[in-house]
C-alpha cells in the first residue's frame, strides 16, 4: 500500500482531546508518522485536564502531531437527538477534504448515512471502521440492548458492509459485539488492539524517572512497588479490596500507590485504607500516567477493563488483572495473572505467589518485555490498521 495518501478519521462518537492517549489520537499521530496527510473530523467536546467534558470553540487547526483537526457542531439540542449523532456540515467537509482513505471511530452514529453516500459517490475511497462497544460499557439495559443497539445501531452498521474493507474491534469482546449484536460478517472482522505511544516509552522506563517518582513518595529502590490507577468508580471498587490486601500483608517492603479520581461513594473507603504501605495520591497529569506505571514492579487492575491495561503491557510490565470474557488479549503467554473472584483472599494468594517466586515473576516480566512491547506498540498497530502487516 502506498502510504503517501490522505486519510480522514471521523471521531464524531468520541471526545477527540489533543495529547490524550486513546485510539483516535494515537492512530492519527502514527498515520502521520507513516507519511500520510491526516485529518480528524470530530465534535467541539473535549476532556479537560481533570477529565471533565468541556467545549473547544476552535473550528479548524493543526495539532502538535501535525494532524488537521476539524470540529463540527452537533445538530439538535435535546438528549435524544444528541444520542443519534448528526453533525452540521459533515458531507461538505468530506467533499472538501477528498480523502483516499476513511477511518471511522465507531459504527453507531446516524451520520453513517453521510459516509455511505460519500463512498458511493467516490468508490475509490478505502473505508475502515473500529468499534469500542461491548457488553461492559454498552447495551447495559433492556432498551439500550434491544432497541438502541439491536435495531437502531445495527441498521446503520449494516449500511457500511458493502463499502468497508475491515471492521476492527479493539478487544476480542468488541469484535464479538460487532458480530453478535450488529450481525456484521466474520470475514470482515479483525482485532486491532489499543496500545502505547512508542514515543513515550523511553521516558516511562528511564531509571531517573523511576527514582524520581519513588523518591517523591518515599519508596525505596529495593521496595516492591505495586501501582493501580485510573477512574475509580463502582465498576472498579475492587481497588479498595486491593488496598485492604496490601495492608493485611503488612510487609514493609511491599508498597501500593493508587492514583486517579474516586467517586463520592468510595472516597471514605479509600481514605480509610491509606497507610504506610498504601498511598492514594489523587489525580495526576494524564501525560505522566505512563511514567508512574513505568516506576512499578507490578501493576494490578482488580476491576473493570481500562485502556491502561494495554498501555502497561506495551511498556513491558507484568500485570495482575480481573478476568473479563473477551479481554484476555493482554495475556501473551504468561505476562498476566487473572483474578476470578472479588476477594482479599484471592488477591493475597495471587500477589504473594508472584512476588514470592522470583522465577515466576521474571518469566512474566520477560514475556511482557519481549512480546508485549511489540504487540502493543502504536507504530505496529498503525501499520496493521492499514493492512500492511
Amino acid at each position: 500500500m502506498d502510504t503517501n495518501k490522505k486519510i480522514v478519521h471521523i471521531s464524531l462518537n468520541s471526545l477527540f482531546t489533543d495529547g490524550w492517549s486513546y485510539q483516535d489520537q494515537l492512530l492519527t499521530k502514527y498515520h502521520k508518522k507513516m507519511g500520510m496527510e491526516v485529518t480528524d473530523i470530530t465534535s467541539h467536546w473535549i476532556n479537560d485536564d481533570k477529565g471533565n467534558v468541556v467545549w473547544d470553540d476552535r473550528n479548524e487547526y493543526v495539532n502538535a502531531d501535525g494532524v488537521k483537526v476539524i470540529r463540527l457542531s452537533m445538530k439538535g439540542k435535546d438528549e435524544f437527538t444528541k444520542k443519534l449523532k448528526r453533525f452540521v456540515g459533515l458531507a461538505e467537509t468530506l467533499e472538501k477534504e477528498q480523502p483516499d482513505i476513511l477511518f471511522l471511530h465507531s459504527v453507531s452514529f446516524q451520520d453513517i448515512t453521510v459516509v455511505v453516500d460519500y463512498v458511493k459517490k467516490h468508490p475509490e475511497v478505502v473505508l475502515y471502521a473500529d468499534n469500542h462497544a461491548d457488553f461492559s460499557n454498552s447495551a447495559t439495559n433492556w432498551i439500550s440492548k434491544n432497541i438502541l443497539h439491536k435495531i437502531v445501531w445495527k441498521h446503520y452498521a449494516k449500511k457500511l458492509i458493502p463499502y468497508t474493507t475491515k471492521f476492527y474491534g479493539v478487544m476480542p469482546a468488541r469484535v464479538d459485539f460487532l458480530r453478535e449484536v450488529y450481525g456484521l460478517p466474520a470475514e470482515k472482522l479483525e482485532l486491532l488492539v489499543m496500545g502505547v505511544d512508542d514515543d513515550e516509552v523511553p521516558k516511562a522506563l528511564a531509571p531517573e524517572t523511576r527514582l524520581e517518582i519513588r523518591k517523591q513518595y518515599g519508596i525505596a529502590e529495593d521496595d516492591i512497588l505495586i501501582i493501580t490507577g485510573g477512574k475509580i468508580d463502582m465498576a472498579k471498587r475492587q481497588t479498595v479490596t486491593l488496598m485492604k490486601t496490601i495492608n493485611k500483608l503488612a510487609n514493609p517492603k511491599i508498597k501500593l500507590i493508587v492514583f486517579g479520581s474516586v467517586v463520592d461513594e468510595l472516597k471514605d473507603a479509600v481514605q480509610e485504607q491509606c497507610s504506610d504501605n498504601c498511598q492514594y495520591i489523587g489525580w495526576i497529569d494524564s501525560n505522566r500516567t505512563l511514567e508512574y506505571y513505568g516506576s512499578a514492579d507490578l501493576v494490578v487492575f482488580p476491576g473493570r477493563h481500562s485502556v491502561f491495561w494495554e498501555q502497561v503491557v506495551g511498556i513491558g510490565k507484568p500485570m495482575i488483572c480481573k478476568y473479563w470474557n473477551g479481554t484476555t488479549h493482554v495475556d501473551l503467554g504468561g505476562n498476566v495473572k487473572f483474578l476470578y473472584e472479588d476477594t482479599e483472599e484471592e488477591l493475597e494468594k495471587v500477589i504473594t505467589s508472584v512476588l514470592n517466586s522470583p522465577e515466576e515473576y521474571n518469566n512474566m516480566k520477560q514475556i511482557a518485555e519481549t512480546k508485549g512491547m511489540k504487540a502493543f506498540s502504536y507504530s505496529q498497530i498503525a501499520n496493521q490498521s492499514m493492512g500492511l502487516i
